[in-house]
C-alpha cells in the first residue's frame, strides 16, 4: 500500500498556510468543492511540487438503501483523474432517504448519518461499495463516521462490521481516530476494542481532528484543537500498525499557520510514541482476494430503506421518533442538523445573512423545522428565501425588497450575465423595485 506520510486537509481558507507548512507530503480536498476543469491554483502548485492530492467525497451515501448514483460516481472519478490521485475516499454513511423504495418523498440530511450495524445494512453496503469500486479508476477507501445516536438492535460492533466489510469487498479503510473518540463519549464504545477488531492492514490512512463536548455530548466539529484522548487513540493505533498516512482535518474556525504546525507536531509525536511501544500483537490481516459479492436481496434494501427514511424524517421533518431510539439524543442530532444546515446555507449564499442580518439564523431555523431539504444547499437557499417572501417576511420593507431582488436574480435557469447592458438593466430593475 502506498506510503503517504503526513498530510493536512486542504481548504480555500487555509490554502496559503498549507502551501508553506513544512513537512507536508499530501493533502486531501473535499471532492464536491472541486471542478476538474478549473482546479484551484494552490492545488496545482502543490501537485507541481510533488504533493499528492486525494479527493474526499461527502455526498455519495454508500450506506444508503439505494445503489450509488452513476452521476456522482462519474464526478468522483473525474476528480481523481484530474488530480492524478492514487485513491479516492468516501464515508460509511447515508445522507438521503425515501424515494421509490419507500414510496415517500426523497429527503436530504445534509450530513453523514450512521448505518445500522446489521446483516441487512452490511449486505447493502458491500454491494454498493462493489458498484463504486467498478466505476472508479483508482482504489476506494471508506471512513468510519462519528455519531450522536445509536441504532437499536445492532448485531455487530464497529470493529466487527468494518472487518467483515473489508474482508468481503477488499475495500481499504480510512480510520478516523477522532470519530472513535466521539463514539466512545456518545455511545460508550471502547476505542481500544474497536482497534483490536479492525483489519489494520487494510488501512489506507488515518484522520485526526478536534471537537468539543457540550452537555455530555461530543460534537465532531473539526473546528477545535485535537484533544489528548484522540492523540492517545492514535498512539494505540500506531502501536498495532504503521499507518501509511496520517492527516489533520480542520474545517472551520481556522487557526494561524503556527497552530496548525504545532498540531502536526503533536500528531507526529503520538505516532512516534506508538511505534516505540509496538509489540506486533493484535494485528489481523483481511482476506487479500475478496469473494464475489452477491446482490443484496431486494427485501434487505427495502427494510433498510424504510428504517432510514423513518429516522431521517424524524430528524428533519418532525415525524414521530422510531421505536428504540433515544428521544433526547435524537433531539440533539436534529438540532445539530438544523444548525449545520443554517451554517452551510450561509456559506453557499453569503448574501442572505448580509441582507437579513441577525434575523437570518432564527428565520432559517424556523423554516428548516417544517421544510426538509430535498436538494443541495444552493437550492435550499433559494427555497428558504422564496418561502420567507411568500409568508410575508421580512417585516422591514427595504429588507424585503432587497431579498426579493436577490431571489429574482438567482432563481432563473441560467447564471446571471455579466454583460454591461444586462447589468445596467438589472440595476435599473433594483431601483424600480425600491420605489
Amino acid at each position: 500500500m502506498e506510503r503517504l506520510g503526513t498530510g493536512i486537509g486542504w481548504r480555500p481558507e487555509t490554502a496559503d498556510a498549507v502551501e508553506h507548512l513544512p513537512g507536508i507530503d499530501w493533502v486531501e480536498a473535499v471532492a464536491e468543492n472541486l471542478c476538474p476543469g478549473h482546479l484551484p491554483d494552490s492545488l496545482l502548485r502543490l501537485r507541481e511540487r510533488g504533493v499528492t492530492v486525494i479527493p474526499h467525497g461527502v455526498s455519495l451515501g454508500l450506506g444508503g438503501a439505494d445503489r450509488p448514483d452513476p452521476d456522482r460516481l462519474t464526478a468522483l472519478a473525474e476528480r481523481a483523474e484530474a488530480l492524478g490521485s492514487p485513491l479516492v475516499t468516501e464515508h460509511i454513511a447515508f445522507v438521503r432517504a425515501g424515494g421509490p423504495l419507500t414510496a415517500s418523498p426523497l429527503l436530504e440530511a445534509g450530513h453523514l448519518l450512521p448505518v445500522p450495524r446489521t446483516r441487512d445494512a452490511l449486505d447493502v453496503l458491500c454491494e454498493n461499495i462493489r458498484i463504486a469500486q467498478d466505476a472508479l479508476p483508482v482504489p476506494l477507501a471508506v471512513e468510519n463516521i462519528a455519531a450522536l445516536l445509536a441504532w437499536p438492535g445492532e448485531e455487530m460492533t464497529e470493529g466487527q462490521f468494518l472487518y467483515e466489510l473489508a474482508d468481503r469487498t477488499g475495500v481499504r479503510l480510512l480510520i478516523d481516530v477522532a470519530n472513535l473518540h466521539t463514539n466512545h463519549v456518545n455511545r460508550g464504545e471502547d476505542p481500544a476494542k474497536a482497534l483490536a477488531e479492525l483489519p489494520v492492514e487494510a488501512i489506507a490512512y488515518v484522520h485526526v481532528a478536534g471537537g468539543v463536548e457540550r452537555d455530555g455530548v461530543w460534537h465532531d466539529s473539526h473546528a477545535h484543537p485535537v484533544p489528548a484522548p484522540v492523540l492517545d487513540i492514535l498512539t494505540d493505533l500506531a502501536s498495532r500498525v504503521s499507518p501509511p498516512g496520517v492527516l489533520l482535518e480542520r474545517d472551520d474556525n481556522f487557526p494561524e499557520a503556527a497552530e496548525l504546525e504545532r498540531e502536526l507536531m503533536s500528531i507526529r509525536g503520538a505516532l512516534y510514541k506508538g511505534r516505540a511501544r509496538a509489540t506486533g500483537e493484535g494485528q489481523r490481516t483481511p482476506a487479500t482476494t475478496p469473494a464475489a459479492i452477491p446482490q443484496a436481496p431486494a427485501p434487505a434494501r427495502q427494510r433498510l430503506a424504510l428504517a432510514q427514511a423513518a429516522l431521517l424524517s424524524a430528524l428533519v421533518a418532525g415525524t414521530p421518533v422510531p421505536e428504540g431510539f433515544d428521544r433526547v439524543r435524537l433531539g440533539v442530532q436534529a438540532r445539530a442538523l438544523g444548525a449545520k444546515r443554517a451554517d452551510v446555507v450561509a456559506k453557499a449564499a453569503p448574501e442572505l445573512p448580509e441582507i437579513l442580518g441577525p434575523a437570518y439564523r432564527s428565520a432559517f431555523l424556523a423554516y428548516a423545522h417544517t421544510h426538509p431539504m430535498t436538494g443541495g444547499y444552493r437550492r435550499d437557499a433559494l427555497d428558504f428565501a422564496g418561502q420567507l417572501l411568500l409568508s410575508g417576511g421580512p417585516e422591514n420593507a427595504e429588507v424585503r425588497r432587497e431579498l426579493r431582488a436577490w431571489w429574482l436574480e438567482r432563481s432563473g435557469p441560467t447564471p446571471r450575465s455579466t454583460r454591461p447592458a444586462v447589468r445596467l438593466a438589472r440595476a435599473t430593475r433594483r431601483v424600480l423595485l425600491r420605489r
